[in-house]
């Protein structure tokens, strides 16, 4: 869907750099310095308008949260979420995925969550889906040992290819769901689409994933 231009929203960008982090690459391996603790770090990739991020950050107060998100007019929805919720252990990043290397050290991500991702379900597309072999190299990296990559969809077909996709790259399946609220995860933080798509009786998709390593 797309969005609206924001003609507020490099003024607010400017004003919040608390918020959303300008110049990020000049962090990595030190995001501990801008929390100014040494707790967890949650990386969000695709955090959209922030309900998810925010949800998360209130339930695990002791975990630092990190939301990268490109799109200017969304990113600015989420700092707003973020700014109203009044929680500290939560930043913003305005970037690419493919860049996530000049963003975070080796092993510096304790927790990395994908939520509904772009499809991309035509196959001349297949190397842009955020759960294609060169994404998971990055993720990889970045991920401390034994850490989890955490993926949910609405997409079935998008979660089939990433549960092939998984495998093929040596990742042990931890946990996988095929009807996320039938299952009824008491500590599950749903996101905007999650809420928009279950309410339609549309199924929801989730695994829980860790890389084994060579």
């Amino acid at each position: 869907m797309r969005q609206r231009n924001k003609p507020w929203a490099d003024d607010f960008l400017r004003v919040n750099t608390h918020l959303v982090i300008p110049n990020p690459s000049e962090h990595n391996k030190r995001w501990s310095e801008v929390f100014g603790n040494d707790n967890p770090i949650h990386v969000e990739v695709g955090t959209g308008k922030g309900q998810f991020i925010v949800g998360m950050a209130k339930q695990y107060p002791h975990i630092n949260f990190i939301g990268i998100e490109l799109s200017k007019s969304v990113i600015v929805t989420a700092a707003e979420k973020v700014q109203e919720s009044g929680q500290e252990n939560i930043r913003l990043i305005q970037e690419n995925a493919e860049n996530l290397l000049e963003l975070f050290a080796e092993n510096e991500v304790s927790t990395l969550y994908l939520n509904f991702s772009d499809p991309w379900p035509k196959n001349k597309h297949e190397k842009r889906r955020l759960t294609f072999r060169k994404f998971l190299t990055l993720y990889e990296t970045v991920l401390k040992p034994n850490g989890e990559l955490i993926f949910k969809t609405d997409n079935r077909g998008l979660f089939e290819y990433s549960l092939v996709s998984f495998s093929g790259y040596r990742m042990f399946l931890q946990e996988v769901s095929l009807d996320l609220h039938k299952d009824h995860d008491p500590e599950n933080v749903m996101t905007e689409y999650e809420e928009k798509f279950s309410a339609k009786g549309q199924p929801i998709y989730r695994c829980k994933a860790v890389f084994q390593g060579e």
